[in-house]
């Protein structure tokens, strides 16, 4: 993907020369803003290359966007806000985070300070290390509770292993690193930033996506926006990107192959009576089977309509799949700043 090279404040370099951004969604986090910015500074003060911080205001109530806003112009953070119309979700201020990102790599974490920034260097020095595209964040001893956090993201980790063929011990960890050229390829959409290692792999082959041990704190400020309902929307989430990971390209073949075996079993029930009515000279007008041959039948069209139609959307989504699931409303930064 090219990047259009602008000039830095401060700076004769080109964008193309930042090596990290770092993209943090925020939402009604102010008392942890402020002391998330002064530890992601402290952390990446030995960081020898050059950085930025995106911080995503997903629409807070509260006085999150002022108090990060203090921050603008620090003297050694490149710091940019970007201001989103409303609440869109932590899926689409990840994805606005992202597509403002200006460097080689792209680092995400959460804003309730349980991810410790102290662990990026040392993600970014691994990724380049083993050659990946993703390292993902592994939550080791998690600092959550154990029947309403821990057993829910086990359960699941489970599963979106077991259906991706990705399998990590933690997917719902934030804190992860890509190169910028890969996920800028991915588009996240609904609540799938959980599966984002799936998606990637869509892209790249899943022996470039590894793991690594972070430290985890507990949350010091503010609640959780998590609750135990979040783990039957996982599920349902789950099975979309069981769809889109197999179909996305040829819908028409998932549910004309479901089409296809209901149509084959409704001709043999059919088949069946036929013979039974016309050759035995049975009566069939009252028997329930022929109630369900038709029905599977009618179904069996209506899969095969649908599959069609879908196939149609899908090649229209191809063409035309530019447009954002988020509106900023501004983008604060250091020139920004009166």
């Amino acid at each position: 993907m090219q990047t259009t090279v602008e000039p830095i404040r401060g700076t004769n370099d080109p964008v193309q020369s930042l090596e990290l951004s770092l993209v943090v969604p925020v939402f009604n986090e102010e008392e942890s803003v402020g002391p998330l910015v002064e530890r992601i500074v402290a952390a990446m003060a030995e960081y020898p290359h050059r950085w930025e911080l995106i911080l995503v205001d997903d629409g807070s109530t509260d006085a999150t966007l002022v108090n990060a806003r203090r921050f603008v112009g620090r003297e050694g953070l490149a710091l940019r806000i970007v201001e989103l119309q409303r609440n869109f979700g932590q899926t689409a201020a990840m994805q606005a985070g992202i597509d403002t990102a200006r460097g080689r790599l792209i680092a995400t974490m959460d804003g309730d300070l349980q991810n410790d920034p102290k662990d990026i260097p040392a993600m970014v020095s691994e990724l380049e290390r083993r050659q990946l595209d993703l390292l993902v964040g592994w939550r080791k001893n998690r600092k959550d509770g154990l029947f309403l956090r821990k057993i829910p993201s086990w359960c699941a980790n489970y599963l979106i292993g077991r259906i991706t063929g990705v399998k990590l011990h933690d997917y719902g960890c934030s804190l992860k690193i890509y190169r910028a050229s890969i996920i800028k390829q991915v588009k996240l959409m609904g609540e799938m930033h959980r599966f984002i290692p799936a998606w990637v792999a869509g892209v790249v082959p899943s022996s470039r996506i590894g793991e690594m041990a972070v430290t985890h704190h507990a949350r010091e400020h503010g609640v959780s926006k998590y609750g135990i309902s979040r783990t039957f929307r996982v599920i349902l989430d789950l099975l979309s990107v069981m769809f889109f990971m197999r179909y996305k390209a040829r819908p028409g073949h998932f549910f004309g192959s479901l089409g296809l075996g209901l149509g084959a079993v409704a001709i043999l029930i059919l088949l069946y009576l036929g013979f039974d009515k016309f050759i035995l000279g049975n009566d069939i007008g009252t028997r329930p089977m022929l109630m369900v041959g038709v029905v599977l039948l009618l179904s069996s069209v209506q899969m095969i309509t649908t599959g069609i139609l879908a196939e149609m959307i899908a090649r229209t989504y191809y063409r035309d799949d530019a447009s954002p699931n988020y509106i900023v409303r501004q983008i604060f930064d250091d020139q920004s700043q009166a």
